[in-house]
């Protein structure tokens, strides 16, 4: 197959609902501010990146070509330029990635996902990560590494009071954080552009092996993740809520399943698609479709179901 170049692609273009709303009431919390300030106040931008330079493998075509491929097939397909560094970082038992730095993205994945993950499925992937980039969204998630430090620098010069603002705002920074996966999957879909491939991967980042790829194990997976209705999280109590949300580090691997399931089912996937196609006279020459390297299996069980 060949995966079409989404000249016009936006960020509204694909934004889920849940996201937007959750970043408004983000933004209204208080204390807000106060956090960017300190944000930029200590340099924790610049921290970050430095973490990662002087931790992580660079990504070069020479050194990890297939990641590296990815990557720019990725940018090319997102319309996504300059292209962020990537960086490679150490196992840690399960697929791992992140994106930092808001003037100078990067963007690191981890072995797990370099050896567990199908060049495709690293499509998905990557796609994820750029949908924080495209969308703006790395000055409010970097709050989440140092909220820690943070809400402790707020409360020493405010007298306590910055402390328990900061509470509230955590909660809602770690509720808009769980949403914005919605988001990012849709990317992810948007690069791979096979609803296959991107439950594969979100099986394969919720923990299981391949070998446990097997057909009636999708099958039943798609079948639990369709039966998945996100409104019930509506009735949950605050408490109860914000415990869930502190996991928001966890893979959530069914609730986005049923999220990206329903973009694809109602053909909201298909309009953008066919809504970011460039028109005749736009067209490059040579380019306008990106060829495929190495199809999985062509497995098509969301049609079947």
């Amino acid at each position: 197959m060949t995966r079409k170049i989404l000249y016009h692609l936006r960020a509204e273009d694909y934004q889920h609902p849940a996201d937007r709303k959750a970043l408004a009431t983000l933004e209204k919390t208080p204390g807000l501010p106060l956090l960017l300030k300190k944000i930029n106040e200590y340099g924790i931008d610049r921290l970050l990146r430095l973490q990662v330079l002087g931790n992580e493998f660079r990504v070069t075509p020479n050194n990890f070509p297939k990641l590296h491929d990815s990557m720019t097939e990725a940018c090319e397909i997102l319309n996504v330029s300059p292209m962020p560094e990537l960086y490679l970082y150490r196992g840690t038992g399960h697929i791992s990635n992140h994106a930092i730095g808001v003037e100078k993205p990067l963007i690191g994945v981890n072995l797990e996902a370099m050896e567990w993950l199908s060049y495709e499925e690293l499509l998905f992937l990557l796609g994820y990560e750029l949908s924080r980039i495209k969308g703006g969204y790395l000055s409010y998630q970097q709050l989440v590494p140092v909220m820690p430090l943070l809400k402790s620098l707020i409360s020493s010069t405010t007298l306590g009071l910055g402390g328990l603002a900061a509470n509230g705002l955590e909660v809602a920074l770690y509720n808009w954080i769980l949403m914005t996966k919605f988001t990012a999957d849709r990317m992810g879909l948007l690069a791979c552009q096979d609803k296959n491939v991107a439950i594969t991967a979100l099986m394969k980042i919720g923990g299981l092996p391949g070998e446990y790829l097997k057909p009636e194990v999708i099958r039943d997976f798609i079948d639990q993740a369709r039966n998945f209705k996100l409104q019930d999280l509506d009735g949950l109590d605050q408490v109860t809520k914000f415990f869930s949300f502190m996991e928001h580090y966890s893979p959530w691997i069914v609730m986005r399943a049923s999220e990206l399931l329903k973009w694809v089912d109602t053909g909201m996937y298909d309009q953008c698609i066919d809504f970011n196609q460039p028109k005749p006279e736009e067209i490059p020459e040579q380019v306008g479709e990106t060829q495929t390297a190495g199809d999985p299996e062509d497995w098509d069980f969301l049609s079947a179901l």
